[in-house]
């Protein structure tokens, strides 16, 4: 364990020390402010949209924030031969992958707290309150769906060896998941008997990453969800991680430099 803290804390260190943080936190803020600074944001149904601009805005950022960062890790190091020395010392290749996800993990939800505590006291300078459970939940959850995600380009990583190409299919896969990953089933009930069961078995299969989109709890203020669903969000999405850092194990212990 300590020696993957060490390798997550390059990670973190060397996330920082890029651009792409500070360029997303930069227009992030700069739309975020300038949208709270209209005059209709007190319109209950015009702030909610602009509400939902905004978070769609962090929820990209995000995606961008984490898929990048995990797609870059594996390539760089066989790329600059640093990974040679890497496995040469007394550290395992499963405490490597190990660092290299909690690390960008950790990054990218210390990021989003960033995006979403100055969106939270732009929207209460407008509102007049802070519901601070509804964001934490959100928060939270977003962060799990990030741990599904940097998983799944972890693993990406080690079977294509494009950075570009890893990015690009882990964006698609993730964008098609939140927006058609729960109509699978619907469609494969009326689609014939080998794509309906194919559809099923692909709905049963993949993470279902729109149950970790709760932003209607800051958009629309509804109550929180019940903390005991909550809970078995977080472990869904942490056995999910779990399941793909063991396959991309599997491929990283046989895979020769």
């Amino acid at each position: 364990m300590k020696n993957s803290l060490a390798i997550a804390k390059v990670v973190v260190l060397e996330m920082y020390r890029r651009k792409d943080f500070y360029v997303l936190l930069a227009l992030t803020v700069l739309i975020t402010g300038l949208m709270g600074s209209v005059t209709f944001f007190d319109d209950p149904k015009i702030g909610r949209y602009l509400k939902e601009i905004c978070l769609g805005l962090i929820w990209l950022s995000s995606l961008f924030i984490a898929i990048a960062t995990m797609a870059r890790q594996l390539p760089a190091e066989r790329e600059s031969r640093t990974i040679f020395p890497l496995m040469a010392k007394p550290v395992s290749r499963g405490q490597v992958l190990f660092g290299k996800f909690l690390g960008c993990w950790f990054a990218s939800c210390v990021a989003l707290l960033v995006f979403y505590i100055f969106f939270g006291f732009v929207a209460a300078s407008r509102e007049h309150q802070w519901p601070v459970g509804n964001y934490l939940q959100a928060w939270s959850l977003h962060c799990m769906m990030l741990a599904v995600v940097i998983a799944l380009t972890l693993l990406g990583s080690l079977l294509m060896s494009s950075v570009a190409g890893n990015a690009t299919m882990i964006v698609v896969i993730t964008v098609g998941i939140l927006l058609v990953g729960r109509h699978l089933h619907k469609v494969g009930l009326r689609a014939g008997e080998l794509p309906g069961t194919l559809l099923t078995g692909l709905y049963y299969l993949i993470p279902h990453l729109e149950l970790f989109d709760v932003r209607d709890l800051i958009i629309h203020n509804w109550p929180l969800i019940g903390w005991p669903i909550w809970g078995i969000a977080v472990i869904y999405g942490l056995v999910y991680a779990a399941l793909l850092l063991f396959a991309s194990w599997l491929v990283f212990r046989k895979k020769a430099f």
